[in-house]
């Protein structure tokens, strides 16, 4: 789609993109240009953060730019003009747009006698940065010097609210979200201390004045302290529960992992089976391996080997490798097979798979396994990264949890859980010994992967790691 416009005075436009392949939405997270600098054609403005990754977004022009039209933490529409930039050149305007302003007519007790407009002189504001000030002000801004017919009008519509509030004293000051604290704890503001700069009233001051224990009526029969408990609403409550409790807007990556995971686990009827795995082998094979040049400078670890062992159990078991397509009612059987690596990042969970990882050796899987996790920790995952995948595996045990039972990606037919590989007592060869044991889960879409089929599956991989030389045998 189009990503930029430009009109006759040479000021383009740049449009959010589509980034991921169908994503009607993106969330701005860092600007790295601000209205004044000068950008080249390919620099990267701005990082934002779909339901599926974190991209940033280069310009295509060269320009000086001349407006941000979304401040970061907004979620745009694919679509909507993020960034103003003029390709013709020159200095940045002092002032915002040429749009003319909208003139506001003040109050009369808000003009001064010398009936100068107090607007006058004022620049204009930017769309989408702030709203502009308003001719008459209820008190002066922290650290702004208020001249003296600005003061004296203050006061004079001080007076006159306070008429107007019934009480003969002027309007108490606090910023609306204090004032609806205030009336949520049913504090009168009129008999608050304020404490904050310029007489302002803060959340504190509302919460110490809030009383520590109504007083009880004197001679209440039980019937009526019962009732009056019923009817009293519990003011301390809210701000109590507001204090244990902090609310965190489900956006990103966490959304979409949560909506995926809810309609795979309401639309593909899973079924898990466990298997618990001698890989005292498996571990002194991965310890023979860190030592061979083949793999020097690579990531050698048992999460290989065991992502090696299910290779070769879906090249045994080829159809566990399917989707479901409800919509034309078949079983989509895959060639091949794209290895999803289920990785915790501190902006959720990532699934980013390696393309084709049927077709690598040994090496080459170490090393895009390698390049795959430090890309989702550095949270440069892409779209294209996290699309397409088959299969999944997910390694619970480096929390050291035993096992679990996983939920399917969307469009998967299988994904296995690795639990934490301990030193257990084990019985090999007729006697009980010390030995390095783990627990396998394999989840399976039981439309298209029967009990029999994923019972296979999971043979072949703990078989494989109780005898890692099938690797050879089997591939």
């Amino acid at each position: 789609m189009t990503t930029m416009t430009e009109n006759a005075s040479g000021l383009r436009e740049f449009k959010m993109p589509d980034v991921g392949e169908g994503l009607t939405e993106a969330e701005i997270l860092k600007w790295y240009v601000q209205p004044g600098d000068t950008v080249t054609d390919g620099q990267v403005v701005c990082e934002v953060e779909t339901a599926k990754a974190a991209v940033e977004l280069p310009i295509p022009y060269d320009g000086v730019v001349r407006e941000l039209r979304f401040p970061e933490g907004t979620t745009v529409d694919v679509g909507q003009v993020i960034i103003a930039v003029d390709v013709a050149g020159g200095a940045a305007p002092a002032a915002a747009p040429a749009a003319e302003p909208v003139p506001v007519t003040p109050p009369a007790p808000a003009v001064p006698a010398d009936g100068e407009p107090k607007s006058a002189g004022r620049k204009p504001v930017l769309v989408g940065y702030g709203v502009a000030e308003s001719s008459t002000k209820r008190r002066p801004r922290k650290g702004v010097e208020v001249p003296p017919q600005q003061s004296e009008v203050s006061h004079a519509a001080t007076a006159i609210q306070g008429e107007l509030n019934g009480h003969g004293r002027p309007r108490p000051l606090a910023k609306p979200p204090v004032r609806k604290l205030a009336k949520d704890l049913g504090v009168d503001l009129t008999s608050v201390t304020p404490s904050g700069p310029g007489g302002v009233i803060t959340r504190e001051d509302v919460h110490a004045a809030v009383a520590p224990a109504p007083v009880p009526a004197p001679q209440t029969s039980v019937e009526e302290t019962v009732t009056a408990a019923r009817v009293q609403a519990p003011a301390p409550v809210a701000a109590y529960d507001a204090v244990r409790e902090t609310r965190v807007p489900v956006k990103g990556v966490r959304k979409a992992t949560a909506t995926a995971m809810v309609g795979s686990a309401f639309t593909a009827p899973h079924v898990t089976e466990f298997v618990t795995v001698d890989v005292t082998r498996t571990m002194r094979l991965v310890e023979e391996l860190k030592q061979d040049k083949d793999l020097a400078g690579l990531r050698v670890n048992p999460l290989l080997l065991i992502a090696k062992a299910l290779l070769v159990a879906i090249k045994r078991n080829p159809d566990v490798n399917a989707s479901w397509d409800e919509a034309a009612q078949e079983i989509v059987l895959k060639h091949y097979v794209n290895l999803g690596i289920a990785a915790a990042t501190p902006r959720g969970l990532l699934v980013p798979n390696i393309k084709d990882a049927h077709t690598k050796t040994l090496p080459q899987l170490a090393e895009s396994l390698g390049e795959l996790v430090a890309t989702a920790r550095e949270g440069r995952t892409s779209p294209a990264a996290m699309q397409g995948g088959t299969v999944t595996i997910t390694n619970v045990g480096v929390f050291g949890v035993d096992t679990g039972t996983p939920i399917l990606n969307p469009g998967e037919s299988a994904i296995l859980a690795i639990g934490a590989i301990k030193l257990q007592p084990w019985v090999h060869k007729g006697k009980v010994k010390p030995r390095q044991v783990t627990t396998l889960a394999l989840s399976f879409d039981h439309r298209l992967v029967d009990g029999e089929l994923g019972s296979k599956v999971l043979a072949d991989v703990a078989a494989i790691l109780e005898q890692p030389k099938k690797l050879i045998t089997w591939a």
